[in-house]
């Protein structure tokens, strides 16, 4: 059986958007929308437009940062596909 910090320490750590500096947040998320295998629907868009999608969905909770202190690596997940905490 594991214990709550346990399981916290799978899932990552939630970050607001405005934890990390502008400049911060913009490069990870034009990091994630450059990634491979992102898929943005059968209309394309900018990487520019991407960047403002994506951060407008920070903003509005509807993505959410998550750091992994494991791994040491970030990622912006759908809040959705988040569990329950």
């Amino acid at each position: 059986m594991t214990d709550d910090r346990e399981d916290a320490d799978r899932r990552g750590v939630g970050l607001p958007p405005d934890a990390l500096s502008p400049e911060a947040l913009r490069d990870l998320v034009e990091e994630f929308v450059t990634r491979d295998g992102t898929d943005y629907g059968d209309v394309e868009r900018s990487v520019e437009e991407k960047i403002a999608q994506v951060t407008a969905q920070l903003h509005s909770g509807e993505a959410r940062l998550v750091f992994d202190p494991e791994t040491e690596t970030a990622n912006i997940v759908l809040a959705r596909d988040l569990p329950e905490p």
